[in-house]
């Protein structure tokens, strides 16, 4: 069946998939996050004198993902409905002695299915995070090298005002620092330990369950709320909901890429490779091949988010369709969400920036982009709405004769009467009317800094 879906297809996974993230939600690696789960189990229960001493060493010996065969497991899931099931009955086939009869004591298969996605989930959180740490530095290193690079700031897809291209990529750079955030809480507070036996209660357990419980969240680095939470599913939400916001920015600091590359706009590109960009037909193409595979990944992936949502309705003690959704929707939204963040990476550290096309386009509009400007500047003396009434005359008149607006101010009495031509000209300075930007940025960076020191510490 490999080759069905674009994650696993040996033709589509280079776009659709990472090597890491893979690995992270491989049949393999599924398998052993639910051994962990068993051979600590067995540990803690050893220790606790729960069960025989020799129990926890001999489970976890036989707990190794290489001993058993997915394929085989998987012909086995359909008659129990989940694959736990199988598995337990092989790891118990495989402990030796008497320890075997104390394999999986007290838990349930949804303990063992839940907490290995908060394993892997785990695993598969910090490689986001080491992306977004890498895409945030070539954020970072972008919105430093141009603070100081003038642009049409882009309102409804249009020229609006001037900006620097700086201060788009400290917005990019914000985003990049809250998605670590959000993903260092979803890690503190949303990982979480499964284990509740048959319904919760821990009964089979007697009167150790509660301790049994507690020192296993311990063992495994995890989580233990106040009780189980077998169909109470907010955290898998949580989870879905921080990397569903991952692909999301992703989709959109692709989309600002492809909009700069047009060629009617030409102020970024995307660096250079041999066969990277180009065209079947077309020699001259270079398309932002980078950007288009992360919105397109992103995509995908954020409707596994969106699915994740609809998953909450689970009944009573134990779930009917809606756990079982989320063993499909939760590694495809990390795979996907990797996918479209590690092009990005490749893209921002070698971003080309056009800054001369971004100043040609700031007078492609001839001087319309600073009517706000002139505006404010002639505010002060005639007071707001007559200074917004003669500047939308003004701009009328110089797109109707296509004219430079500085030479129709000029020649404009009403406004010759209160600005000179040296105060005109000074106007339709890029970088005289980008208010804070340079307070913004130092912001964004130097917040940048500190979590990243924060890091290091």
């Amino acid at each position: 069946m490999a080759g069905v879906g674009a994650i696993d297809s040996e033709l589509l996974g280079g776009l659709f998939a990472t090597v890491p993230m893979c690995a992270v939600w491989s049949d393999g690696a599924r398998l052993q996050a639910m051994l962990d789960f068993e051979a600590a189990l067995a540990r803690v229960q050893s220790r606790l004198g729960v069960v025989p001493h020799a129990v926890g060493e001999a489970v976890a010996k036989a707990a190794r993902a290489e001993f058993y065969d997915p394929a085989e497991i998987g012909r086995k899931v359909p008659l129990g409905g989940n694959v736990a099931i199988p598995l337990v009955k092989e790891l118990t086939a495989r402990v030796e002695g008497e320890a075997a009869g104390f394999v999986h004591w007290g838990a349930t298969s949804q303990d063992v299915i839940d907490t290995g996605l908060m394993l892997q989930a785990r695993e598969g959180l910090n490689l986001l995070r080491a992306d977004l740490v890498r895409l945030g530095d070539a954020c970072a290193a972008l919105t430093s090298a141009h603070r100081a690079t003038p642009m049409a700031g882009r309102t409804f897809l249009q020229q609006g005002l001037p900006t620097v291209f700086g201060l788009k990529t400290a917005s990019w750079l914000e985003s990049v620092e809250r998605l670590i955030l959000r993903i260092d809480g979803v890690i503190e507070q949303s990982l979480a330990l499964q284990f509740g036996g048959a319904v919760g209660t821990l009964a089979s357990l007697g009167p150790h369950g509660a301790q049994v419980r507690d020192e296993l969240a311990v063992e495994l680095k995890l989580h233990a709320p106040a009780v189980p939470w077998f169909t109470t599913r907010e955290r898998i939400i949580e989870i879905g909901e921080a990397v569903g916001a991952v692909a999301g920015i992703m989709m959109k600091i692709a989309g600002e890429i492809v909009l700069m590359m047009q060629t009617e706009v030409g102020e970024v590109f995307e660096p250079a490779a041999p066969g990277k960009g180009g065209s079947s037909t077309m020699p001259h193409k270079r398309n932002p091949v980078g950007a288009a595979t992360a919105r397109a990944a992103a995509l995908q992936a954020q409707a596994r988010a969106a699915a994740l949502h609809s998953t909450m309705d689970q009944p009573h003690e134990r779930a009917t369709g809606g756990w079982q959704a989320e063993w499909g929707l939760v590694p495809e939204l990390f795979v996907l969400t990797a996918a479209a963040l590690q092009p990005l990476v490749t893209v921002l550290e070698g971003l080309e920036v056009r800054a001369d096309r971004m100043r040609e386009n700031l007078e492609m509009t001839k001087g319309l982009v600073f009517a706000e400007a002139v505006m404010m500047k002639l505010a002060p003396k005639t007071g707001r709405a007559v200074a917004h009434h003669i500047l939308e005359a003004a701009s009328k008149l110089a797109i109707a004769e296509d004219r430079h607006l500085k030479d129709v101010l000029k020649a404009d009495k009403a406004v010759t009467a209160h600005l000179d031509a040296r105060e005109i000209d000074g106007v339709f300075d890029p970088l005289g009317y980008v208010g804070s930007a340079d307070v913004f940025i130092d912001r964004a960076l130097g917040s940048w800094r500190d979590a990243r020191a924060e890091d290091v510490g």
